[in-house]
């Protein structure tokens, strides 16, 4: 293979990885002053020109003349008078040759070594711009089209025909894709991966929720509404809580938009998720209050210390702020950064109830402790459920919820 035809296969190929000519010539250049210094140890003393439009390649080996006696002449950028003559019959001591090296006199195996090196240096800048470019859009939206669906992932192609890798853990629940789908999700991370970037979406972070917001009010995307906390159960339920510094906005309202013509097609997007728009306060009860929206809350008591806080409700007032799941507590939990326990008012009549504490010595403290947090703070409150509600609120085993049903009932049978 002579250098025209090596220099323009390459210089094609570059082109149809949208290689820009400077590093086109770059990698050409120090692909062949590596075989340069192969060949010569060293290429200090060589000039190397490309022409990658015309294939044109031109090397010259650069050496002072010295005396045949001198103590320089087994330095590699000097020859000696007599070799010099050789190539030019009137070359004089203290001249420069420069000599032309072709192509051939490296070897047809080590232009061949040269091709496969160009080659793989392409797809290794084609890597490394790959994941420079995902790496500046972690966090952004993109969208992809299915090209194949595995049991663990799902494989999509950008439009640049690159592969992104959507996990089942990063896939809403609800999610059901087919061959062909275009799917929206935000770049979550990039990975290196045997030197192969790997680019990881997902569609149940809180920035992907956070994003969509800002695709769909304008006031979020040019920043006169602030998002200050998202907090998701992906699929089933979301809290976001919003803040405008224009007294003029309603923030709550701008994200809802007209009949929630503008939630609407973010609910849409995450599967019919059912979204919370909070008004962000400094005023811990009542944000508090509008995290455990809808239920109504009649008081609360926070400990700092512990950073846990006791709700009290009207007793239908429990199960809306619970929600269905418990996703409407641990939501609000999570949005107002402290622990809620829910405690029922008790009416005259209720006041016959015993407190779950006065079974302390009968059930572990532990498990008190998950009855509470799903709002079942006394006996009656307890006994009021059947055994598989009991079971789903709380996730207890089976045995561990017979025994509470029989130690409670124990107290009203005396």
């Amino acid at each position: 293979m002579d250098a025209k035809v090596l220099i323009e296969s390459f210089a094609e190929f570059a082109r149809s990885k949208n290689v820009d000519r400077p590093t086109m010539i770059r990698i050409l250049e120090d692909v062949f002053r590596a075989m340069i210094r192969k060949k010569f140890e060293t290429d200090e003393n060589f000039d190397v020109t490309i022409n990658a439009d015309q294939g044109d390649l031109e090397i010259f080996r650069i050496r002072e003349i010295v005396d045949d006696n001198s103590e320089d002449i087994w330095d590699l950028d000097k020859i000696s008078f007599t070799e010099a003559r050789k190539i030019e019959p009137d070359f004089e001591i203290g001249e420069e040759v420069y000599e032309k090296i072709e192509l051939q006199a490296f070897g047809r195996r080590a232009v061949q070594m040269a091709r496969q090196t160009l080659i793989q240096r392409i797809k290794d800048l084609e890597k490394d711009l790959l994941y420079n470019k995902y790496e500046e859009l972690v966090g952004e939206i993109v969208s992809a089209e299915v090209y194949q669906i595995l049991g663990r992932e799902i494989l999509l192609m950008d439009g640049e025909g690159n592969e992104l890798i959507l996990p089942k853990a990063e896939q809403i629940s609800k999610d059901r894709f087919r061959k062909g789908d275009t799917v929206k999700a935000i770049v979550h991370r990039v990975d290196m991966s045997n030197g192969n970037p790997k680019i990881i979406l997902s569609r149940t972070s809180p920035v992907f929720l956070e994003r969509l917001f800002e695709n769909e009010v304008p006031e979020v995307y040019d920043g006169l509404i602030t998002i200050i906390k998202i907090v998701r159960e992906p699929g089933e339920r979301a809290k976001v809580a919003v803040e405008s510094y224009d007294d003029r906005i309603d923030p709550v309202g701008a994200c809802v938009g007209m009949k929630g013509s503008r939630i609407h097609a973010v609910v849409r997007e995450l599967q019919n998720e059912n979204i919370d728009v909070i008004n962000y306060t400094e005023n811990l009860d009542l944000y508090v209050t509008r995290a455990l929206s809808p239920a109504k809350v009649s008081s609360i008591t926070a400990n700092e210390e512990t950073k846990r806080l006791s709700v009290f409700l009207k007793p239908d007032q429990v199960s809306l702020a619970i929600g269905k799941g418990g996703y409407n507590i641990k939501l609000a939990s999570r949005l107002v950064g402290y622990e809620i326990d829910v405690f029922r008012e008790l009416n005259e009549y209720e006041e016959e109830d015993v407190d779950l504490m006065e079974f302390v010595d009968e059930i572990d403290g532990w498990i008190i402790d998950e009855l509470k947090k799903t709002g079942l703070d006394t006996a009656k409150s307890v006994l009021s459920l059947t055994k598989e509600d009991l079971t789903r609120r709380t996730e207890l085993e089976d045995e561990t919820v017979d025994e509470i049903f029989r130690i409670l009932g124990q107290e009203f049978d005396q």
